[in-house]
């Protein structure tokens, strides 16, 4: 099966669900506001920006995750699902998931976005695998810290490579949808790069090399 890879925010999604995540939070009361939505704006600034201290956002955002109940986060996340996430899902991206899954292709997200808050994403997506940013879980309890490494830039490419070796699975032919000057590494290691609705670096990019730019918003 060719492999069908996909960024998952500001890609399938009209909007960025670690970013929105914090924009729950802050509207439910679950932290302060005022000071989590400041930090919450400024590394998501960073990482549009492409300089995102990726382990001081992961201490920062999984924090929460550390002190709060699982049964609690559930409760939550399906809010969040509800209310923040079905309406950014993209009717054109479910489109282009029913095109590929049409194919026989595997359906893959890698996201630099934690596997909490992009697990029931994935699955509503019905796409076959997800690689994300990975929580610890001890006891039965998030600990707030992030394991393996985070599935960012360079970092998505190691995480893959190393799924592609314990699957038996290989990149010929492969697709990868993004839109962020971040996934570059990645975009540059398949035979089909895509940018779908691209950041200003990311398009200049793709048109000087050639490769298909793609809205899945007009």
């Amino acid at each position: 099966m060719r492999l069908a890879i996909f960024d998952l925010d500001n890609t399938l999604l009209a909007g960025d669900s670690d970013h929105l995540w914090g924009e729950f939070l802050c509207q439910r009361g679950h932290v302060d506001a005022a000071s989590y939505k400041a930090r919450n704006d400024a590394f998501y600034e960073d990482y549009k920006a492409g300089c995102l201290d990726v382990l001081a956002y992961q201490n920062f955002c999984q924090e929460i995750l550390g002190r709060t109940e699982l049964e609690v986060l559930d409760q939550w996340h399906l809010d969040f699902m509800q209310e923040f996430i079905q309406p950014i899902i993209l009717a054109k991206a479910e489109a282009l998931l029913a095109e590929h899954r049409a194919a026989g292709d595997y359906l893959l997200i890698i996201t630099a976005t934690n596997r909490f808050i992009t697990g029931p994403i994935a699955r509503r997506l019905g796409v076959n695998g997800l690689l994300a940013t990975e929580c610890e879980v001890l006891d039965g309890h998030y600990s707030g810290r992030l394991t393996d490494t985070p599935c960012f830039q360079a970092g998505k490419v190691e995480r893959l490579n190393r799924w592609l070796a314990d699957t038996g699975r290989n990149l010929d032919g492969a697709y990868f949808y993004s839109d962020s000057i971040n996934d570059l590494p990645l975009l540059e290691a398949v035979a089909n790069p895509v940018a779908v609705d691209p950041d200003e670096r990311l398009r200049a990019i793709a048109s000087e090399r050639g490769w298909k730019i793609l809205s899945l918003r007009d």
